[in-house]
This record gives structure tokens, C-alpha cells and sequence, in this order.
């Protein structure tokens, strides 16, 4: 189940709005992903997890300014350099990856939190950490998907084309990490305002 393009494009909107006036660099930058959609900011940590060559999980300024760059989102050098200062509380000159995506998200109530975290976990059966193909049968119900039901698809290439929707294009690889799950939701959540709504989505769509 993903974002819709209704959420999407209301949420284009309303981050526009709001992007007029707000000086904050994190807000500034938070609005910037999510007007693209639930995916905006799950995209960017997959455009910084791939230059994270050493797996070391911090970022330095000028690993932080290209991720910014390679992703698409237009900021001055001034800004990036005032973002960067954000994160870095104690002026090592890296920042924590999992801390600056933290932050970067926007904020959920505790209980929508707990919602996502039963989601994954139901999906993730094998309890690896990862959602890949062989979780998701028996879980997710392939056989509603149109192209399943036309015959054009197979079931492998439905769970494929769902575990897609959570990563990012040119970068798939079959396997949603807990991070990306709670980063893709993050959007989502963050183009509904009722927390009855979401409650209501997230426990129909995965039957929690």
C-alpha cells in the first residue's frame, strides 16, 4: 500500500505554501523532500546511505552537500552550510546519518509510530530486519492487484512491484529495510493530519 496521489499532491501543495514562509533550514529542507511525496524523504537517506562508502554512518560536509546536490533539492552553499551546523552539535565536522534522519522526519505522535512498527514487524516474518518477496506471501494480498488479476503479472512480480513502491528509482533491490519502512510512512503520515484516519488506513491495509 502506498502514499496516493491525491496524499502526494495535496502535500505538494501544502509544503509550497509553507516553504514560503519559513527560514528554518531543517523545515526548509523537511518541505522540500516531502513535496515530493511520501518518498521524498526516504529518497534522500537512500541518496546518503549510498555515499556512506565506509559504512561509517556519519557524514562529513562535503559527502552531506553532494548527497543534497545528487538528489535534486536547489540550496545555496550558505544554507547547506547552516544545515550541516544543525546536526553537528558538537562541532566535529561529521554528523550522525541515523540522527540527521531522525530530525529531517516529520514529527509523528507516538501512537502513529507504534502502528508503523507493527506493520513492519507483521511483514517482516523471518524477523531478519529486511521485508523481502518471502514475507510478503500469505501477508500481502496479491490477487486484488489489476495486473494480477488481467494475467499480465505473476505473483512474484506484484510483491516486486510493492517492494518498489519503498525504494528508490534506479536504486530497488528487492528488500525494504525498517529505516526505509519508517521513512517511506513518515511521508505518508505526514499528508494526513487525522491521526483517526491513519489509524484507521494503516490498520486496514495490514490488518493489524
Amino acid at each position: 500500500m502506498a502514499g496516493t496521489a491525491r496524499h502526494d499532491y495535496e502535500m505538494k501543495k501544502k509544503c509550497d505554501e509553507k516553504m514560503k514562509n519559513t527560514t528554518d533550514p531543517v523545515e526548509k529542507l523537511r518541505l522540500q523532500c516531502l513535496a515530493r511525496g511520501a518518498k521524498g524523504i526516504k529518497g534522500l537517506g537512500r541518496s546518503f546511505r549510498i555515499m556512506d562508502d565506509d559504512n561509517s554512518k556519519a557524514l562529513e560536509i562535503s559527502e552531506f552537500k553532494k548527497g543534497i546536490h545528487d538528489y535534486g533539492i536547489p540550496m545555496e552553499d550558505e544554507d547547506v552550510r547552516s544545515l550541516f551546523a544543525v546536526f553537528d552539535k558538537d562541532g566535529s565536522g561529521s554528523i550522525s546519518f541515523d540522527e540527521f534522519l531522525n530530525q529531517l522526519r516529520p514529527p509523528m505522535s507516538q501512537a502513529r509510530k507504534s502502528l508503523i512498527l507493527q506493520a513492519f514487524n507483521k511483514l517482516d516474518k523471518t524477523g531478519d530486519g529486511l521485508i523481502t518477496v518471502d514475507d510478503l506471501k500469505g501477508t500481502y494480498d496479491h490477487k486484488k492487484h489489476p495486473k494480477y488479476m488481467n494475467g499480465e503479472w505473476t505473483e512474484e512480480q506484484v510483491f516486486l512491484d510493492f517492494l518498489k513502491s519503498f525504494d528508490t528509482p534506479n536504486e530497488a533491490d528487492g528488500k525494504v529495510t525498517k529505516e526505509e519502512f519508517i521513512n517511506y510512512y513518515s511521508g505518508v503520515s505526514a499528508s494526513i493530519d487525522s491521526d483517526v484516519y491513519f489509524d484507521l488506513m494503516m490498520r486496514s491495509a495490514w490488518k493489524l
